[in-house]
């Protein structure tokens, strides 16, 4: 999910699995000053729940920023024939620790 996606989710007021992990974080004074306009934005949403979305649509966007380094090992072809390469071990440490980690 986006982050401009985040508004329209919980206008719905959609939930969520949580995990039972707690984490304890400290803002700072201008990201706090925005949480809390969120937080009575949407009262129906607890604080954990809207920061749980927050750093999960900032994590999705994290991995799709990190670039594409193309390898030099062919994997698949796409449907027009052309070749589809592997990701050059340079990149793919950093998206592979991610996704492992999820």
């Amino acid at each position: 999910m986006k982050i401009r996606e985040l508004a329209h989710h919980w206008e719905e007021n959609a939930k969520g699995r949580l995990t039972d992990t707690g984490y304890s974080i400290h803002l700072d004074v201008e990201a706090a000053a925005r949480l809390a306009a969120i937080i009575e934005m949407y009262p129906k949403r607890h604080p954990e729940e809207l920061l749980g979305e927050l750093i999960g649509a900032a994590l999705e966007e994290l991995e799709k920023s990190f670039p594409y380094v193309k390898g030099s090992t062919i994997v698949a072809t796409d449907e027009e024939g052309d070749p589809l390469y592997e990701e050059s071990e340079h990149a793919l440490g950093k998206t592979q620790d991610l996704l492992k980690a999820a």
